[in-house]
């Protein structure tokens, strides 16, 4: 009874799992019997999806079923609930179910109690930028994956470059595989600096320009960034992440507190040698202007999810964090 429950934003990072797990259950050569793709906006979706897990595969190998972008660990009508409980207990162990989301399960919907009973749930969530420790994990893992030595310098420069973004991560990894001297010794921090472009670099650039109040420079950058294909949600993270750090360091400076492992703790700020540069970096702000930012970032991340125009509200949030902070 493999059943299987994958939430989170990770497409790249789900996609791949959902990929390894579809190939372990079908035979290639029976795949278009047994395998089927069902979208959630479908009428029926669940209905169908559980029912095509019930039916025994064709020829050899298993059944595989996903129901793709599912909402039944949010919302659930009574009439599913009862198929939940009728159908997950019976689904034979040649069929694999896989149901997948974006949002995180409700853990008071009755639905997602049947689900974590029966599935093995997952999450596939992007990681937060401000946390430099564990994109530097990430970066680990899937160097050893492609199997791309890197010198220590050259994972932290390529985390910070790629940030949580999965696919540009292997991309940027395959292409660092090419290189010529790969093989033969680890590839350094001058390697990456010249194939990666970090964009994610330039997201920390557009943070610094408006934490100095230069709007004509910010509105420079959020172009540029733009003009790159920088998805506008991750360039508000970025800056999320940084002024939250800043808030954190100056809220601890405020305090009294003068050990900067202490405040890096605080700031979950990986290496608490950089507190002493982030001391500088706000040493002319108050935690006041800088707490006055995130309800802004906080705005705009919400224009950006219904559909705002990218470029301009960009650019008017821009101006009133400069103006905030000078």
């Amino acid at each position: 009874m493999p059943i299987y429950l994958f939430w989170g934003e990770d497409e790249f990072a789900m996609s791949q799992e959902i990929n390894k797990l579809r190939d372990r259950v079908l035979d290639p050569n029976w795949l278009q019997f047994n395998f089927e793709k069902i979208s959630e906006d479908g009428p029926d979706a669940t209905i169908q999806a559980l029912n095509q897990a019930l039916t025994p595969p064709f020829g050899a190998g298993g059944r595989f079923v996903w129901l793709a972008d599912t909402a039944i660990a949010q919302t659930c009508s009574e009439t599913l609930l009862t198929e939940l409980k009728r159908a997950l207990p019976a689904i034979p162990d040649s069929s694999t179910l896989l149901l997948a989301a974006r949002k995180k399960p409700d853990g008071r919907s009755k639905s997602t109690k049947i689900l974590q009973k029966h599935a093995t749930i997952r999450e596939f969530s992007l990681i937060p930028p401000w946390k430099t420790e564990e994109l530097v994990k990430k970066v680990e893992r899937a160097a050893k994956a492609l199997e791309v030595r890197l010198t220590p310098g050259a994972k932290e420069l390529l985390a910070e470059s790629v940030g949580n973004d999965t696919r540009r991560l292997w991309n940027e990894l395959e292409k660092l595989s090419l290189y010529p001297c790969a093989t033969q010794q680890p590839i350094d921090e001058a390697v990456v600096s010249r194939l990666v472009v970090a964009n994610t670099q330039n997201s920390l650039q557009l943070a610094a320009a408006i934490r100095s109040g230069d709007e004509a420079k910010a509105l420079g950058l959020v172009v540029d960034l733009l003009h790159r294909n920088e998805p506008p949600l991750k360039i508000v993270a970025t800056l999320v992440g940084q002024f939250r750090t800043w808030l954190m360091v100056r809220l601890m400076v405020e305090k009294g507190e003068r050990d900067e492992k202490a405040i890096a703790a605080a700031a979950e700020v990986r290496n608490p040698k950089r507190i002493y540069f982030l001391r500088q970096e706000i040493r002319s702000l108050s935690s006041q202007q800088l707490l006055a930012t995130l309800p802004l970032l906080l705005d705009l991340e919400v224009s950006l999810k219904r559909g705002a125009e990218p470029l301009a509200t960009l650019q008017a949030t821009i101006v009133q964090l400069c103006q905030a902070l000078r």
